[in-house]
């Protein structure tokens, strides 16, 4: 079994609606402190940041050939000639299967694909 944690997961992905913040303390522009700033990606803390990261990693998935487990969310299963299952506890990436080499390649194609870090 590996374990990948996902770097600034849930920074970065694109947002589906508009969400506007204010400036934060500290950063305010002279004279103009009532404006606002609208958001072009997902941060930390933004209630549409866990679902951007979801979107993002579950398309990913389906795109590697893996099937969304329709009894526990976040558990993928690809079954080609070797089992291979890849679990989400929210930025973190578990990988595990019946055949060392097939979940080797997966974890080397979510590694390219994202930022991580093996732990």
């Amino acid at each position: 079994m590996y374990q990948l944690d996902v770097k600034s997961a849930f920074l970065n992905e694109p947002l589906n609606e508009e969400v506007y913040v204010s400036q934060p303390p500290g950063f305010e522009i002279r004279e103009q402190e009532a404006k606002v700033y609208k958001l072009k990606r997902a941060l930390y803390g933004l209630k549409q940041a866990p679902r951007a990261w979801n979107r993002r990693i579950d398309a990913y998935m389906l795109q590697l050939g893996f099937i969304k487990c329709t009894c526990e969310f976040g558990v993928y299963v690809r079954q080609k000639q070797h089992l291979v299952i890849v679990c989400l506890p929210v930025d973190d990436l578990l990988i595990t299967g019946n055949h060392i080499g097939d979940v080797e390649v997966i974890k080397r194609e979510l590694m390219h694909e994202f930022e991580t870090t093996d732990l």
